[in-house]
């Protein structure tokens, strides 16, 4: 069995906040298209604010999977292939014969 790891209290954090920036965004994303469809019936304006601020999260998500993908070539190269488990914080790499299968 591989053995375990565990990643640096810093490495943790950048992955929590990933998934925490993430799902903000995706809630927001959610909120603006509901309140897109409510609004479009209304005024043209808000409407038109609604959809830059649209822009602006997916700009932001975009952003956010960029450092997503450094952090995680990071953690990569610095622990090779594995699985995370973000409730615990431990890192249990793939051992070379298990990636061969």
């Amino acid at each position: 069995m591989a053995k375990t790891i565990k990643f640096t209290e810093e490495e943790v954090k950048q992955i929590n906040d990933l998934r925490v920036n993430a799902s903000q965004i995706f809630t927001q994303l959610g909120q603006i298209s509901i309140e897109k469809d409510r609004r479009n019936k209304q005024h043209e304006q808000s409407l038109q604010e609604l959809i830059t601020a649209e822009a602006d999260l997916y700009k932001k998500h975009t952003e956010l999977a960029t450092t997503e993908q450094t952090l995680f070539k990071s953690l990569n190269e610095k622990y090779g292939d594995g699985n995370y488990d973000p409730e615990t914080g431990i890192f249990t790499p793939i051992e070379k014969s298990e990636k061969e299968v």
